[in-house]
């Protein structure tokens, strides 16, 4: 029981935390995503792909279904968010809070690795092998 509780307080966190990243972005359009694409002169379409990391892979998670498949769309989402946009942060620590400064890009990616390795749980929406 308390194995499906901390899963499920891991779906809520990191799904409920992500989610606010897509909603904003759905709110205030891709315009910045698409420049940081052609400014590596990769096609600015792809940026669509972010709509699946941060607003269905959440949904995905908090719910329970597909949560496995979520978790790796997430983990895929931080992964070229970091590769993009903050290779120069890697190493880096912020300079007003002492943390590093990649935190919620970690946060975001182990979370995701962490669902999609340890599924959803008994509290969720869906069942089988992608859950």
């Amino acid at each position: 029981m308390s194995e499906d509780l901390g899963k499920l307080l891991l779906r809520f966190g990191l799904g409920g935390l992500l989610l606010f990243h897509g909603i904003h972005k759905l709110l205030n359009g891709l315009g910045p995503i698409k420049d940081l694409l052609t400014a590596h002169n990769l096609s600015d379409s792809i940026a669509y792909g972010v709509y699946f990391g941060e607003l269905i892979a959440p949904i995905l998670i908090i719910v329970g279904l597909f949560s496995r498949i979520g978790g790796m769309l997430v983990a895929i989402n931080m992964v070229i968010a970091v590769l993009l946009a903050h290779t120069a942060a890697v190493l880096a620590v912020s300079p007003t809070t002492g943390a590093y400064a990649l935190e919620s890009e970690v946060f975001f990616l182990v979370g995701g690795l962490s669902v999609a390795l340890l599924g959803a749980g008994r509290f969720s929406l869906g069942n089988g092998n992608w859950n």
